[in-house]
C-alpha cells in the first residue's frame, strides 16, 4: 500500500496532472459538497498541504459493489487519480497482500496511525451467536470492526449494507446483520446509502474531512446533507411529465419511448433522497430513471422491506396532472369568481339596510304642516301619489310637492 503518505498534490503531481485539472477537481469535489465557491481556495490549500488521510477499508457481509463504485468515482478532468485523495493502508480487495502478511499490514497500520485514521465499512456485521457466518482470518467481522474502530478519527460506511444491513439485514435476518451505527457509538459515523452507493460522494466526503477536519453535515440517519439532502423526484428529469400526468403504462409502450414519467412502474423517487439524478454514474453519462428504470429507493434505510415490490406503486402520492384538469380547472375558477360576485351582492343590501337603520327619524311637527301647505320635509309622507298613465304628475286631492334641493338630494343618496 501507500508508505509514503504525502499530500493530494504530491499524489497528483506524480502522475502528471496538470495544475488546471487539479483545481478543476477542487471545484467539482467543492459542488458536489454544495458549498459556496468562496470555500474551493480552502480545498485547494488543505489537498496541498495536508497529508492524505490513512484509510482502513473493511469488508463484511457484501457484494464488494461499493469497491467497484469507489475505484470508478471520477470527474471529467481527474479520472484515474481519485485514489490519490487517500492512503489506501488495508483493503481485502485492492491490496496485494494475502493470508498473515495482509493481517500484519492492518496491524501495523493501526499502530502506525492511531487516532488519524478512517475507516471505511463495506458490508453488513453478522453478530452476536451469528457473528461467525463472516470470518476473516480466523475472526468475525464484528470483532475486527470492533477493534479498528477503537483508535480510529471516524466511520464511513459506504453502501446500503454498511449502514443499516442492507439485503442481510432484511427479514427475517438469520445471521443478526447490522449496520456499524448501531454496533459502534463513540466515533463519528457517516452512512453513505446506496446500492451502491455512488463512489464520487466518498471521495467528498473524505475531502470535506480533509479540509475541515470533520465528517460532512448529516440527517436524522446520519447520511451526508450534501447528497442526501433532496428527494430525487424534485431533480428528476422526468418531473415535468408527472406534473403533466404523463406516465408510463407498460414496459416498451409509446410513453416509455417517449420517456414519461415511471411513477405507475414503481418508480420510488418521490420517497428517495439521494443525488442521482445531478452527480449519476459512469462520469455523469446516465442514472437508472434516465435509463429508463424506476428508482428503488435504494439510498432509504430499510428499502429492501419498506420499498417491495420494486414494481409496485407508491401509493397516496399527490401529482397534478395539468393536461387532463386544465378544463376542470378553469370550471372550479368560474365557480369561485360567481360565488365572489354573488358575496358581494348580499354584503352590498345588508349594508344598504344597516344605513337605512341608522338614519335618524323626522320629529312629528315637522311633518304636520298648515292646512293647504305642503309638508316641511322630504318625508314619505310627501312623497307625491302617482296614478297608472300620469308617471311625474301630482294627484288632484293632493297640493303639488316642490321640487327637492339637488344637492341635498345627492347628499343623502
Amino acid at each position: 500500500m501507500n508508505r509514503d503518505v504525502g499530500s493530494v498534490w504530491d499524489a497528483l503531481q506524480a502522475r502528471s496532472v496538470s495544475r488546471r485539472d487539479f483545481l478543476k477537481f477542487c471545484t467539482s469535489v467543492g459542488a458536489a459538497l454544495a458549498l459556496p465557491a468562496d470555500k474551493t481556495p480552502q480545498i485547494v490549500q488543505a489537498l496541498e498541504q495536508k497529508q492524505r488521510p490513512p484509510v482502513i477499508w473493511l469488508h463484511g457481509q457484501e457484494c464488494t459493489g461499493d469497491d467497484e463504485s469507489f475505484i470508478r468515482a471520477n470527474n471529467p478532468s481527474v479520472t484515474s487519480v481519485v485514489m490519490d485523495v487517500i492512503s489506501l493502508e488495508y483493503s481485502e480487495v485492492l491490496m496485494a497482500d494475502a493470508g498473515a502478511q495482509a493481517e500484519q499490514h492492518l496491524t501495523d497500520a493501526m499502530k502506525r496511525y492511531a487516532g488519524k485514521y478512517l475507516v471505511v465499512q463495506e458490508g453488513s456485521v453478522p453478530t452476536g451467536p451469528n457473528a461467525h457466518y463472516c470470518t476473516i482470518g480466523g475472526r468475525s467481522a464484528e470483532t475486527i470492526l470492533r477493534e479498528v474502530a477503537k483508535d480510529c478519527a471516524a466511520i464511513i460506511c459506504v453502501g446500503a449494507c454498511a449502514a443499516w444491513g442492507g439485503w442481510p439485514a432484511s427479514r427475517p435476518n438469520p445471521t443478526g446483520a447490522m449496520g456499524v451505527s448501531k454496533i459502534i457509538k463513540d466515533k463519528p459515523v457517516v452512512n453513505l446509502t446506496g446500492c451502491p452507493h455512488n463512489g464520487f460522494n466518498a471521495v467528498a466526503t473524505i475531502v470535506h474531512y480533509l479540509t475541515f477536519g470533520a465528517l460532512p453535515a448529516t440527517d436524522a440517519l446520519g447520511r451526508p446533507l450534501f447528497c442526501h439532502g433532496v428527494r430525487i423526484h424534485d431533480n428528476c428529469e422526468r418531473r415535468h411529465h408527472f406534473d403533466a400526468g404523463q406516465f408510463v403504462e407498460a414496459w416498451g409502450d409509446e410513453g416509455h419511448r417517449q420517456g414519461w414519467c415511471l411513477y405507475k412502474m414503481g418508480c420510488k423517487g418521490p420517497e428517495a433522497y439521494y443525488n442521482c439524478p445531478v452527480l449519476r454514474w459512469n462520469d455523469g453519462t446516465s442514472w437508472p430513471v434516465k435509463a429508463g428504470h424506476g428508482c428503488i429507493a435504494c439510498a432509504s434505510f430499510d428499502f429492501w422491506d419498506q420499498m417491495t415490490p420494486f414494481y409496485g406503486r407508491l401509493p397516496n402520492v399527490p401529482n397534478i396532472p395539468v393536461e387532463s384538469t386544465i378544463d376542470r380547472l378553469g370550471v372550479v375558477l368560474t365557480g369561485l369568481t360567481l360565488a365572489g360576485v354573488a358575496a358581494h351582492g348580499i354584503g352590498t343590501v345588508i349594508w344598504k339596510h344597516e344605513k337605512e337603520k341608522r338614519k335618524p327619524e323626522h320629529p312629528p311637527e315637522a311633518m304636520a304642516g298648515a292646512e293647504g301647505e305642503a309638508p316641511a320635509g322630504p318625508g314619505p309622507e310627501a312623497a307625491p301619489s302617482v296614478t297608472p298613465g300620469q308617471a311625474g304628475t301630482p294627484s288632484a286631492s293632493e297640493p303639488a310637492t316642490p321640487p327637492e334641493d339637488s344637492s341635498k338630494s345627492e347628499k343623502e343618496a
